[in-house]
């Protein structure tokens, strides 16, 4: 159990040096507060809620004078009390520390962190000096004690920079900075920042869930900033060889001819891992079962939510990085990891998606009858209908669509576009409980889609080998689950029959079974799944790394971006290492996720209401008729003022710990 000597969190003091285990009434439990990494122990912690002092021969003044370093050096310098007031601070502890008499005392320290506490304009500003005036007014003694004990002792330890929308971010993106880059007219700058965690900027910019946007803390003032429009911006604005150039000046020094690594699976998580292997100077071979890349992106996402051409062209960066694309290629089929590895490739990822349906399991249910079709296969079918290599025409007829996520939505809106004369989607929860994003379902609304909550299929009705409707029953929801999610039963006598030509099971997806033999020595999970190692994503075999869908199950795009992104960087390890490396900025993050100190606490200065922008979008009734692009790019002005809406919510965190920080990798 973590021991805390003394410290000071959200306004409650802690002081157990006379004996007692005291702690934060929301720290009953701390999680991994005492040891850094391996036999190196955390001897304080300072974050932007207070502080923890585990060792009490730990010098406050050193401790606080890195922590106020890291913020002068983060300030964006738009206001003067943050970008001249923490370099002063920072000297005046630099002074104290080595026995100096600085600019400022004890009592002008703690004023200067008050006045920019109140006056900074952004969320760095008002939150680096919280922990340091609380250390002076509730621990003068011990910070006396240690000027008149000067020079005090450099330290060992590390700070950590984050946001409340980069820790809800799979990939981590630096949102603020890429935001600030905007606000200074230096788009291609924030599209580069971008371009250091993901490959596909416009396309995140289009179908991004938008973790980021739901952690927002503007959300406590009106409507989050619109991230994702902002990311949309930069990339459509830098589209072309902007992006390529950026990526190809990252390139490490290339690597020899015998640094080879193949990916399996040009979907997201594969295109992520060879994008970011490309930048460390490797030779990638991607090899892909479809005849072009995207995965799910290419064939699960319609065209009027992610046109084709924006895909090619962010998928064509990485053939002009030096990847090589081989399609067609089906693993089991025409290659193996056995086969791969007596190649010459010295790991390989894989990233094999999931592609098998998952079957209703009603009565009269039957995937061979004329009419039915999985969430992916009528993808796939509408995939064939926009590139005009068969067409296919629901003229007349009535879809039925079961499920609630953005496949279903996704499987409804390009159904109406395929000329069908009527599309309800059935959903055996609630509205508030569908896991489709809220636009999603908004915009299939608007252009017709009929939806019935608390209703599930209970039989499939054919007559002559074809869907000609369903039974119905109604749902009602029940006392919670273990993971406090309402339950739902049917209703006795409630069953009615409903009338359609067209059954899609849009209800989720799974690995395909003849994937992986058993001859390739990897590991499967319960689910079916890969099993990968949470932090390095190894799998059972040496050197084969695994991630996006066929490890976490059905995800989305920016999930499984963030899954190549650590792949690569585990993979390097692996081959130039022969080991996986400590990450020091993944220490700290879980640290601070384990401990839910990235609160999302009020608002301390008055901020103008200011609604965020929204895209230009096509009409309902011209929209649901063509595959055309919905949304439209934003432009200059607009992006200038959502951008200036940011309330540049960092925050800093950082350690002192009984050992140097590993280095780590990069």
């Amino acid at each position: 159990m973590t021991q805390i000597a003394y410290g000071f969190w959200d306004g409650e003091v802690l002081d157990n040096r006379k004996g007692g285990s005291g702690l934060p009434a929301d720290f009953a439990e701390p999680q991994n507060l005492d040891t850094f990494d391996d036999g190196n122990a955390v001897r304080a912690f300072i974050g932007d809620r207070g502080f923890f002092v585990m060792d009490e021969q730990v010098s406050l003044l050193d401790a606080f004078r890195q922590y106020l370093d890291r913020a002068a050096g983060q300030s964006c310098g738009k206001c003067t009390p943050c970008r001249v007031g923490t370099g002063l601070i920072r000297d005046a502890l630099d002074a104290l520390c080595r026995g100096e008499e600085g600019a400022l005392d004890l009592d002008g320290i703690a004023g200067m962190a008050r006045h920019i506490t109140d006056t900074a304009l952004c969320g760095l500003g008002q939150t680096c000096g919280g922990a340091l005036i609380a250390a002076i007014e509730n621990f003068r003694d011990v910070v006396e004690a240690e000027i008149a004990a000067a020079p005090a002792p450099r330290q060992h330890g590390m700070s950590y920079v984050t946001a409340p929308c980069m820790e809800a971010c799979p990939c981590k993106i630096n949102v603020p900075r890429y935001i600030d880059y905007i606000k200074d007219g230096r788009p291609e700058y924030s599209l580069g920042v971008i371009l250091q965690k993901v490959p596909m900027a416009a396309t995140c910019g289009r179908v991004c869930v938008r973790f980021c946007e739901m952690a927002c803390r503007r959300n406590l003032v009106d409507q989050a900033v619109g991230i994702k429009t902002l990311k949309r911006y930069v990339a459509d604005l830098q589209s072309g060889p902007n992006p390529l150039r950026f990526a190809s000046d990252q390139i490490r020094t290339p690597l020899g001819p015998e640094m080879r690594v193949a990916v399996v699976g040009a979907g997201p998580a594969g295109l992520s891992c060879a994008y970011h292997l490309l930048l460390r100077g490797y030779h990638v071979d991607i090899f892909e079962a479809l005849p072009e890349a995207g995965g799910m992106a290419a064939i699960g996402i319609p065209s009027y939510r992610l046109p084709r051409h924006v895909l090619k062209t962010e998928t064509e960066t990485l053939s002009a990085l030096g990847g090589r694309f081989l399609f067609n290629r089906v693993m089991g089929r025409d290659f193996t990891t056995d086969s791969l590895f007596a190649d010459g490739y010295l790991a390989v990822f894989l990233g094999l998606g999931c592609q098998e349906p998952v079957l209703l399991g009603v009565a009269g249910e039957d995937p061979a009858m004329r009419g039915y079709e999985s969430g992916i296969g009528f993808m796939l079918k509408v995939h064939d209908h926009i590139a005009g290599t068969r067409k296919t025409e629901l003229a007349g007829d009535v879809v039925a669509v079961v499920g609630g996520g953005n496949v279903a939505m996704d499987c409804a809106r390009s159904a109406l576009r395929m000329g069908a004369a009527g599309v309800h989607v059935i959903y055996r929860r609630t509205r508030e409980e569908m896991p489709a994003d809220k636009s999603e379902i908004e915009a299939a609304e608007e252009e017709g889609v009929v939806f019935h909550f608390l209703t599930n299929p209970e039989r499939v009705l054919s007559a002559d080998g074809r869907i000609v409707g369903l039974t119905l029953v109604g749902m009602r929801v029940t006392e919670p689950d273990k993971k406090g999610r309402m339950g739902v039963e049917p209703v006795p006598g409630s069953e009615s029959d409903f009338a359609c030509a067209h059954l899609v099971a849009a209800i989720g997806q799974q690995v395909q079974a003849d994937a992986l033999s058993q001859e390739e020595l990897i590991g499967l999970n319960r689910w079916k799944c890969v099993a990968a190692d949470p932090g390095s994503l190894a799998t059972s075999r040496s050197g084969v790394f695994a991630g996006g869908d066929c490890v976490s199950g059905p995800g989305t795009l920016v999930q499984a971006m963030s899954h190549g992104l650590k792949a690569a960087r585990n993979i390097d390890d692996w081959v130039q290492h022969g080991r996986i490396r400590f990450f020091p900025r993944s220490r700290i993050r879980q640290m601070v996720k384990d401990n839910h100190m990235l609160a999302a606490s009020d608002i301390k200065i008055p901020i103008l209401n200011e609604y965020r922008v929204h895209h230009p979008e096509l009409e309902p009734e011209i929209r649901k008729h063509t595959f055309d692009e919905v949304e439209q790019t934003i432009g200059q002005e607009e992006a200038y003022r959502e951008a200036s809406r940011c309330l540049r919510c960092y925050r800093i965190y950082s350690v002192v710990t009984q050992q140097p920080v590993p280095e780590g990798a990069v």
